[in-house]
């Protein structure tokens, strides 16, 4: 829905545009998740996808402090979902590692950023959603990545 309120020279910007579906993104995301499990999903996807990494490669991956780390991965540990263990390689660092129960909760919270998805692009056919993905995908790689605010 445009903002009635806005005047045309803002609704006509990509960037406010692309700020307001962030927004209503983020909203719709808060009712099926709570903030936890929004960096639990964002943890166990790093994990699912790039296999077993330290804490730090965590953080440098997802963008996140080492203390942010710290605190995902000791509270996905308590709750099963993940392993820690000392780096074979060079004992001074840990090594995290999802566990089945883990690939279960991350399974969940996949099925909820889904239906987010499903909510927030109601309007778009299958195909402009793919379009839509794709062109935000390449207005994001031709920015150099930035740093976690």
């Amino acid at each position: 829905m445009t903002d009635p309120g806005a005047p045309a020279l803002l609704r006509n910007l990509a960037s406010w545009q692309t700020g307001r579906v962030a927004t209503l993104g983020t909203r719709f995301t808060a009712a099926r998740m709570p903030l936890e499990a929004r960096s639990d999903f964002a943890v166990l996807a790093a994990l699912e996808e790039y296999g077993d990494l330290s804490q730090a490669e965590l953080g440098r991956r997802l963008g996140l402090d080492r203390n942010n780390v710290n605190g995902i991965v000791t509270r996905l540990e308590e709750h099963g979902h993940l392993e820690r263990r000392t780096d074979p390689v060079d004992r001074r660092r840990n090594i995290v590692a999802v566990t089945e129960a883990g690939s279960r909760h991350l399974h969940d919270l996949n099925e909820r950023a889904l239906a987010v998805q499903d909510e927030l692009l109601a309007a778009l056919d299958p195909g402009e959603r793919e379009q839509l993905r794709a062109l935000l995908s390449k207005v994001l790689d031709s920015h150099p990545a930035q740093p976690a605010s």
